[in-house]
């Protein structure tokens, strides 16, 4: 179970040992996370080369079971997910009405009947009532799973070693957004093949009081490859180098996903009605005549680094704005993402800036994501 502090924040499982190495604490969608531990730039650069550990435990996890679950997950979510096979995952989104986005989503199949939907920490609760709400009528039951999971995440090239060398659970096996139960480390976990770095990697959901001896088991295992434990300040750059939306960035309820360029997340054709079918096919039909702005990466040739809500410009006029913004330690240079005018959004487009605060820093346009691993 998750505790709070005088502050009202509420603390992972892992908070004495965050505290214990010294790390940087940060309120966060209302919990009290490691923002770093030491310096934000070597611990991207551990993932990026090495791996990271990352205490997770405040995004929201939502069971959804029953014989009409695959039911209700069609109609309150955009994707189609009675698709998706048992073991697996799929990355999706749940819409208002009137087809803005409430939040993106990975859902886990756990079994015939039984799925796990892991929402943003900011977005948790508004995500469990709508899908609360959305389940009248279905025979299946939304159940609030926050406390029942601590989420540890192994991020990195190295990350698929330090993993085997703690569980027998078959990781060759296990494709890019799948999941299967396991032990790690002598600890009962689903083991999931996701993440939110551009790295290959791995998310634990285990029973919080179970949390601080599979982290002390990760740290072990890894010490010998340079795993280092990571705050949520690199996740924010690892993320944005790879050109992956935030929710509160470069996702929010003014913006459809044909808004953002993640239309094809919508599955018009799956069985029966949906919450914004129809305003997401208006959607659909408006930016296939007009496109909308779209979303580029922009890096810097100065060093100036744009922030959030920061226009971009082009021949003196406003032509866009900057959703995300940090120094890039890959690229070694301060990078952006950016929702631009379609006329200006093709790699190479001349002329484009940054207005930062009253002056117009020259950026260079590119497509996401920023950086690739090698296979």
């Amino acid at each position: 179970m998750s505790s709070s502090d005088s502050a009202g924040l509420r603390r992972t499982a892992l908070d004495a040992l965050h505290r214990s190495l010294g790390a940087t604490m940060t309120d966060f969608a209302g919990w009290d996370m490691p923002l770093r531990y030491g310096s934000e730039r070597d611990e991207h650069v551990a993932v990026r080369t090495r791996a990271g550990l990352f205490d997770l435990s405040h995004m929201g996890e939502i069971a959804v079971t029953g014989p009409e679950a695959a039911a209700l997950l069609n109609h309150a979510l955009v994707g189609n997910i009675a698709s998706v096979g048992v073991g697996r995952a799929r990355y999706t989104m749940i819409c208002r009405a009137d087809g803005g986005i409430l939040d993106d989503l990975i859902v886990y199949r756990l079994a015939e009947t039984e799925y796990l939907v892991v929402a943003n920490a900011s977005n948790a609760q508004v995500v469990l009532d709508a899908l609360t709400e959305r389940a009248s009528g279905f025979d299946a039951e939304v159940r609030d799973d926050r406390d029942a999971y601590a989420l540890i995440a192994v991020q990195g090239p190295e990350s698929p070693g330090i993993l085997k060398s703690l569980t027998d659970a078959d990781l060759d096996g296990l494709k890019y957004y799948a999941g299967l139960p396991g032990t790690v480390a002598g600890v009962p976990a689903l083991i999931a093949r996701t993440g939110y770095t551009g790295e290959d990697g791995f998310e634990l959901f285990v029973k919080p009081e179970h949390a601080v001896a599979l982290w002390e088991a990760l740290t072990e295992a890894g010490a010998g490859v340079g795993l280092v434990a990571c705050g949520l300040s690199c996740r924010d750059t690892l993320r944005l180098e790879a050109g992956m939306p935030l929710y509160g960035h470069e996702l929010t309820t003014s913006l459809t996903p044909f808004d953002a360029g993640l239309g094809r997340v919508v599955k018009f054709e799956k069985d029966g009605d949906f919450v914004g079918r129809e305003a997401l096919t208006e959607a659909a039909d408006r930016a296939a005549a007009n496109p909308p702005r779209v979303l580029v990466g922009l890096v810097a040739e100065g060093r100036r680094v744009p922030r959030a809500g920061y226009p971009v410009v082009a021949d003196g006029k406003v032509i866009g704005e900057v959703t995300s913004g940090a120094p890039s330690p890959t690229l070694g240079r301060p990078i952006a993402m950016a929702y631009v005018d379609a006329a200006h959004s093709a790699p190479g487009t001349e002329g484009v800036g940054v207005d930062i605060r009253g002056s117009h820093e020259p950026y260079e346009v590119v497509a996401l994501p920023f950086y690739k691993r090698q296979k």
